[in-house]
Formats: C-alpha cells, sequence, structure tokens
C-alpha cells in the first residue's frame, strides 16, 4: 500500500509539473507570438508599397517605357515593319518594303538596363542604358510617379550620298536622351509623358538643325489578363528644315504570354530607332501607301535566376 501511495503521489507531483510547464510554455509562446505580429505589423506599416508594372513591357509601341527589366534577365528583341509603296508594279504577295532590328538587352540590376541592336533599313547600330530613377508608390508616403532616365546613341554604318559632306566617324553618331515619366492610374489605364532632346552630329544640309527638342506621349489599357491596347505619339518642336517630318504615331495591341511578349502596331513610322523615328518619319499616319506601315515586336525573356522567374509568375496577373 505504502509503495502505491508513494508511486500516485509522484505520479501527481509529475503531472502538476508537466502542468505547470505547459502553462509557462503558453505564457511564453503568446508573448513572442504577440511580439512577433506587433514585428510583422510594423514592417508592413514600414514597407514601401510598390504599384505593379505600369506597362509590363520595356516598350510602349515603337517607344521606350518607364520599366526596366530585373537583374539577371535577357531579351532577345525583334522588331519588324512591313510597308508597301505606291508603285503599282512593285506590289508584292506580302509587302514591298521590309525593316528589321535585332536586339539584345539585359537587366545589370533590378534598376539599370542595357542593350545594344542593328537595324536592317537604315543601317544603323545602337545601344542604350536606362535607369529606374523613382517607383510609383501607395501606402503611407505615396510617390505619384515613375520615373526613368534613358540615354541612347546609334552609329549611322549607310552610305552618305552627299559628297561635300565629311564622312567622319564623329559626324556618323546622334544621341538621345529621355526623362520617362509614367503613372498608372488605376489598375487598367497607364500614362506616359517623354521629355526628349536629340542630338545628331550630320545634319543633312546647313539649315538642318543638329538639335531637336520634342516630347513623347503613350497611353496603355488593359483589356484583360494577358492583352492590353497601346498608343503613342511624338512631337518635335523644331522639325528638320529640308524635307517634311511628321509625329510618329502607333496604335497597337500588346499580348504578354509569360516569356513570350507581342505586340502588333499600324504606324507611320518606319524606322525603330529614338534618333530617326522621332526627328525622321516622312509620311503622315493615313491608309495611303506608304503612309501606314505594320508593325510586329517579338520579345523573349531569358531568366537567369529561377528566383526572378517565380517573382514574375507571381505578378503576372496584376
Amino acid at each position: 500500500m505504502k509503495l502505491t501511495s508513494d508511486l500516485n503521489s509522484s505520479l501527481m507531483r509529475t503531472k502538476n509539473i508537466f502542468t505547470v510547464c505547459l502553462l509557462l510554455l503558453g505564457v511564453v509562446l503568446n508573448s513572442n507570438s504577440q511580439d512577433l505580429l506587433e514585428i510583422l505589423d510594423n514592417e508592413q506599416k514600414s514597407e514601401i508599397g510598390y504599384v505593379p508594372a505600369t506597362f509590363k513591357m520595356t516598350r510602349i509601341a515603337f517607344g521606350h517605357s518607364t520599366e526596366t527589366r530585373s537583374k539577371g534577365v535577357l531579351e532577345v528583341f525583334a522588331a519588324n515593319r512591313f510597308w508597301n509603296t505606291p508603285e503599282p508594279r512593285s506590289q508584292s504577295f506580302a509587302a514591298d518594303k521590309l525593316s528589321t532590328r535585332i536586339a539584345l538587352e539585359y537587366g545589370i540590376s533590378d534598376r539599370l538596363s542595357m542593350g545594344i541592336g542593328g537595324t536592317t533599313f537604315d543601317g544603323l547600330f545602337d545601344g542604350y542604358l536606362k535607369y529606374s530613377l523613382f517607383n510609383q508608390q501607395g501606402g503611407d508616403d505615396p510617390f505619384p510617379f515613375n520615373i526613368t532616365l534613358f540615354q541612347g546613341g546609334s552609329y549611322n554604318s549607310s552610305g552618305i550620298p552627299n559628297p561635300a559632306i565629311n564622312d567622319d566617324f564623329n559626324d556618323r553618331l546622334s544621341f538621345t536622351s529621355q526623362i520617362l515619366i509614367s503613372r498608372r492610374v488605376s489598375s487598367n489605364f497607364s500614362v506616359q509623358v517623354a521629355p526628349t532632346y536629340v542630338h545628331k552630329s550630320l545634319g543633312l544640309t546647313t539649315e538642318d538643325p543638329n538639335n531637336f527638342f520634342a516630347m513623347g506621349f503613350g497611353a496603355r489599357y488593359k483589356l484583360g489578363l494577358h492583352v492590353a491596347v497601346v498608343s503613342e505619339y511624338y512631337a518635335t518642336f523644331n522639325p528638320i528644315e529640308s524635307f517634311n517630318t511628321y509625329g510618329p504615331f502607333a496604335l497597337g495591341v500588346n499580348w504578354e504570354l509569360s516569356d513570350v511578349q507581342l505586340q502588333f502596331m499600324l504606324t507611320n513610322a518606319v524606322n525603330m530607332v529614338e534618333d530617326t523615328f522621332i526627328t525622321q518619319t516622312r509620311n503622315n499616319f493615313n491608309f495611303k501607301n506608304p503612309n501606314l506601315n505594320f508593325g510586329f515586336n517579338a520579345t523573349y525573356v531569358i531568366h537567369f535566376n529561377n528566383a526572378l522567374r517565380n517573382t514574375k509568375k507571381r505578378t503576372d496577373s496584376k
């Protein structure tokens, strides 16, 4: 009986000790969980609420958007323009003229992108740097705009028909500087303005300026999860004097298919590099040949970081 009593007493003490330990553990866990919730709440309050991508693609139509690619993302970019000439004997099955630009564009960091490319029609080789300076933010400390700096340059490798013009390397260079300013107005609608400065070292005549000032306007309206209507226009304040030029205009559809992005557009711009399509668009936008061109851009995105790929998939639906 004594052995049984001692055993029961020992079990009772063990039960009491176990109960006290559970109570203490519960108090500690409850205290820690409250502290953790407070930390998470404070982090959420202090975290910057960046607005999802304004344009999704790095271009609106023919011009750059404020978007930059994430670090370690490579874009293989192919742009094409098709148009017909007014001469009746030149008509072919598809199009009389074709221009293609092939480029590689890479995200050096999450804010800085670079690209190089070449165009068949005008013999331009070009490159650019694009830096995301500010991003649109919501939350407790909002910022209303995305601001991206763009610096591009090109080399004209085509022949110069005027023998009086010195054919120096420096004379074949052109430079484009832009401040791209955009805002996601709503979940479906985004707009952009682009103050632009273009310097062309070589003028076609002495009457033509070497420095041009222009303003670009762009917009995107989301129709569905991966489809959007876009439009873009540039107005040059001091155009070329030796021939008539018009503001480049585009109306198109952007289609996002995961790592493949497609852009279809109707435009009057044949050229595809900033310093040429902004200053040298020779035809107005109408349905007469060769004023109306069909544009088709295709971008294949290669992710060298799987984490970036997963992040992209999570943001595609926004």
